[in-house]
């Protein structure tokens, strides 16, 4: 059983105006001596610092100078700096999430189960990047800037994604009729949700893979 499209794309690109164009230039202090920068490294470095200082402890002044550009270049190329939270939220699914859309396309609930479990175990301690994940915790508190209320929307949005493909699974005797696909949708955020704050602490992948077997335990075998 498969996804008909990028649960990802339909997710987030109608959140986030992406910048389409590969690079943009920015005026150096002399006159005519523009300089071009990568728009997708300049999101890479501000997914870092919102990812380790969070978005309300991220200032511009870090974020523009993690990025190699200067304050109006950041306004220019991707707004105020929850325009650019959004953009490097984009990025940062882009690159750090694609077990979500592997585990929707494995055949069986179970393999779905186990392969998102495990794939967030591996993604959130992944050598050379924070632990952790951006959108658990860069938003840790409610505010009134919007921030958190994008966040737990992208979470109520993937959790929907599994309970349709455990529904799917219980109409086609995948699993049990008597299941419910939305507490077990809600049994995968909330494990994933308890491992990225783990990993933050320092919890070493081991551990998370052991807990994420152990878990498996608790979902429910293929209908006989």
């Amino acid at each position: 059983m498969t996804c008909d499209s990028d649960p990802w794309h339909d997710i987030f690109i109608p959140l986030v105006k992406k910048t389409r164009i590969d690079k943009l230039e920015e005026t150096m202090a002399g006159p005519g001596r523009p300089r071009a920068f990568d728009t997708d490294a300049a999101l890479d470095a501000a997914v870092e610092v919102f990812w380790r200082r969070g978005f309300a402890g991220a200032s511009l002044t870090e974020l523009s100078s993690a990025m190699g550009i200067n304050k109006p270049s950041v306004y220019g190329a991707f707004g105020d700096k929850a325009q650019l939270f959004q953009s490097a939220l984009h990025r940062y699914v882009e690159r750090n999430m694609g077990y979500v859309t592997d585990a929707l396309e494995q055949p069986t609930a179970r393999e779905c189960a186990q392969a998102f479990l495990t794939g967030n175990a591996r993604a959130v301690t992944m050598p050379g990047r924070p632990a952790g994940c951006l959108s658990v915790q860069a938003v840790a508190t409610p505010d009134d800037s919007g921030e958190y209320a994008v966040l737990a929307r992208n979470r109520a949005t993937v959790q929907q994604l599994f309970a349709d493909r455990f529904r799917r699974a219980i109409a086609v005797g995948d699993l049990p009729a008597d299941e419910d696909p939305d507490e077990l949708a809600t049994f995968l955020i909330t494990l994933s949700s308890g491992f990225a704050i783990r990993a933050a602490d320092g919890t070493p992948r081991e551990s998370l893979l052991a807990s994420a077997h152990r878990a498996m335990s608790a979902f429910p075998s293929t209908a006989t």
